[in-house]
């Protein structure tokens, strides 16, 4: 009896203390994730909805994120170590590729399908059409950027040869080109969002159409890390796409409301109505993919684009570029 006593003690003194010890003795999860964005923009909503809704603290990571100010500048800091993720247009993946780089850049989840840019005007069109364009001037971006590349690939497909019926400017940094609109260069420039509508709302131009509402299944916008990177931090990028993937849930189910308010920490200045109304033209051109794989019908689709640009030197190799196998794990 004297024995089961202190056997009792013994076991209350233990389950006391069990707490403090787990906590001095658990291995920690949490991981730091570097990721450089191209550029911040509500058209990456599930991104940012992960983020605000605690999607990536429930696999114990820890996100810092980098507005690179562009596909090229984002790729470099990835290929500098400076960061882990980049966040921008795959083609930055093939460039890099085609360079020869043994330890290129490996896409591994996809988020956007179309072209999220917004054409902007300096007056009001409620009847705009792209025939409308024929001797303007639009501002659309960085050459051998998906922007430019998209835009110009939608004018030949109606017929406007850009440097011939149309002058497309193609040396205006991405983050630059709001203020060059409103300094007053060009007729027209390709926005995103929420700087269209500020844009708008400010009275310094107006939307006259939706760049992506005319050519579906671009792989616009995904996630891509270095060959060395996804091998050595593998459960790391499987919990990385895991909330991404949360985030894509989310914004598929959610209303246009619940999705402004759940990326509103990450758009302080912007009021809530604004992004609901961002977030309903985004989902109206069907922006956003549901789940995170990157299909071979969308890297072939990427690579006409480049090859009517003049822009692609070779055609790179699916399996090379794109490992669908996190997406495969993280969406069963």
């Amino acid at each position: 009896m004297k024995l089961k006593k202190i056997l009792c003690c013994v076991m209350a003194a233990l389950l006391a203390a069990c707490p403090l010890w787990l906590t001095a003795c658990a291995p920690s999860k949490t991981a730091l994730v570097r990721v450089n964005e191209v550029t911040h923009s509500v058209f990456y909503a599930p991104l940012y909805a992960a983020i605000n809704k605690g999607y990536f603290a429930d696999e114990g990571l820890d996100i810092e994120l980098v507005n690179g100010g562009g596909a090229d500048k984002t790729m470099t800091a990835v290929l500098a170590g400076q960061s882990d993720i980049a966040f921008c247009g795959p083609e930055a993946a093939i460039y890099v590729y085609n360079e020869g780089k043994e330890d290129h850049c490996v896409v591994f989840g996809q988020v956007t399908q179309c072209d999220g840019s917004f054409l902007v005007g300096r007056s009001a069109d409620t009847e705009f059409s792209w025939e409308k364009l024929r001797g303007r001037t639009i501002i659309g971006g960085r050459a051998g950027g998906v922007p430019n590349m998209t835009l110009c690939y939608i004018l030949r497909q109606k017929g406007i040869v850009p440097g011939t019926d149309c002058t497309v400017l193609d040396n205006v940094q991405f983050n630059l080109m709001a203020g060059a609109f409103e300094g007053g260069t060009g007729d027209y420039v390709t926005l995103f969002e929420p700087t269209a509508t500020v844009i708008e709302q400010e009275g310094k131009g107006h939307i006259v159409a939706a760049v992506g509402s005319e050519l579906f299944g671009v792989p616009y916008t995904a996630f891509a890390a270095k060959k060395s990177y996804l091998a050595s931090n593998s459960e790391t990028v499987e919990r990385f796409l895991k909330a991404v993937y949360r985030g894509q849930q989310f914004v598929a189910s959610a209303s246009d409301r619940e999705v402004a308010e759940a990326i509103a920490p990450s758009f302080p200045t912007d009021s809530v109505e604004v992004l609901t109304e961002v977030v309903r033209r985004y989902r109206g051109i069907r922006a956003w993919k549901t789940e995170p794989a990157m299909s071979q019908e969308a890297f072939d689709l990427l690579q006409d684009i480049m090859e009517a640009a003049g822009e692609l030197s070779a055609r790179a190799p699916y399996a090379a570029l794109v490992d669908n196998s996190f997406a495969a794990k993280v969406t069963k």
